[in-house]
């Protein structure tokens, strides 16, 4: 890329033609803006004025007594052609691209899921000078139409190596930097081992459903169960085996700290074992994660606490987004684990509608 300095009014070379405008500009009473691509005829209205500042640079005392353009070179790309291509390289599955407008891209979501964003890679992006990658957070739950990232260049004219560099970056390991998985549409079912009048039943279950549809899944069973373990044993064994099996058990009553607990006795007796005891966020720090065959579960300390939002609506989404039931995915929930009044964004909507989070 090289530059020169031309002087509107006066004739130009007509080897000009595709050099870039470095400034906004009213040509003729026309705005034009920065990062236009002349061609013959824009180099002829140029040179016939009248030519005047516009944007930030009018009434700055620099009126175009000289314009600078931009010449590329043969590894030069024009800031939009460079937009889209950066946009291909980090878009993956889930979301569509729209633009460019003055050298962005716009990734939004297709449709209702949850946001991956691989950090560690759009931060190696980023370190290439001229080229910007900024997205919404890793994990969060966002609607179809939702803006969930954006790509821009800064100068006008880039250098397709940096292009290519940013594309060796994403294919080290064949994943892409931004994406919006979907809901899977599962069984879900719940164990309650509290004691509830009808109402309280009828409220919770109410409660239950809407978290459950919202997510485009359906909720099959919830059985409430005493002290006895082997009632407790035998329900746990029809939700998780046979025709009645669930893809997720949620459950509520258990002494999360208690390994004596039967809901714990049975598990284990079963086969099954607890992923993590507690989870890195608050409230809903006591939440269990277990496995029991190909049944995850998750538990909460009481039918009180699916009525706040806390950490089981963050983890929950992003079971039935596919990620697994595991340390590995319990552990990213550490990072903005503090989820008070103003984290509720990265909520379902209908989290957002529930008892706001404290702590």
């Amino acid at each position: 890329m090289r530059s020169v300095r031309i002087q509107p009014g006066a004739a130009l070379d007509a080897t000009l033609a595709g050099s870039v405008l470095t400034r906004d500009l009213s040509v003729d009473g026309e705005a034009w803006s920065k990062g236009r691509r002349l061609t013959s005829d824009d180099l002829a209205r140029l040179a016939a004025g009248p030519v005047e500042a516009r944007g930030a640079w009018a009434g700055t005392g620099r009126d175009p007594g000289s314009v600078t353009l931009l010449i590329p070179g043969p590894d030069d790309l024009h800031e939009d052609e460079a937009a889209r291509r950066l946009a291909s390289v980090v878009a993956g599955s889930g979301v569509e691209l729209r633009g460019p407008s003055e050298s962005r891209m716009d990734l939004v979501a297709r449709h209702d899921g949850v946001l991956r964003v691989r950090v560690n890679r759009m931060e190696r992006i980023d370190r290439i000078d001229g080229l910007s990658v900024f997205s919404a957070l890793d994990g969060q739950v966002v609607s179809a139409g939702t803006l969930v990232a954006s790509v821009k260049t800064g100068p006008h004219l880039v250098d397709r190596r940096d292009l290519d560099l940013a594309e060796a970056l994403v294919g080290e390991r064949g994943e892409a930097v931004i994406d919006v998985r979907p809901f899977r549409a599962v069984r879900i079912g719940a164990l309650v081992r509290e004691t509830l009048p009808a109402a309280g039943r009828r409220r919770f279950e109410s409660g239950l459903k809407a978290r459950v549809t919202a997510l485009g899944s359906r909720l099959a069973h919830v059985a409430y169960v005493g002290d006895d373990p082997e009632a407790i044993e035998a329900t746990l064994r029809t939700l998780t085996a046979g025709r009645a099996r669930v893809d997720v058990l949620l459950t509520a009553g258990a002494g999360s700290t208690d390994p004596q607990d039967p809901v714990f006795e049975a598990l284990a007796t079963l086969g099954g074992h607890v992923v993590s005891h507690g989870v890195p966020a608050h409230p809903g720090s006591m939440l269990i994660l277990a496995r029991l065959w190909r049944t995850t579960i998750l538990g909460l300390p009481t039918c009180g606490a699916y009525s706040r939002a806390t950490a089981v609506d963050l983890l929950l989404p992003w079971l039935l987004s596919g990620e697994p039931p595991t340390r590995a995915t319990v552990a990213r929930l550490g990072h903005g684990g503090i989820l008070t009044r103003d984290q509720r964004f990265r909520f379902p909507a209908y989290a957002q509608k529930l008892d706001a989070p404290t702590g």
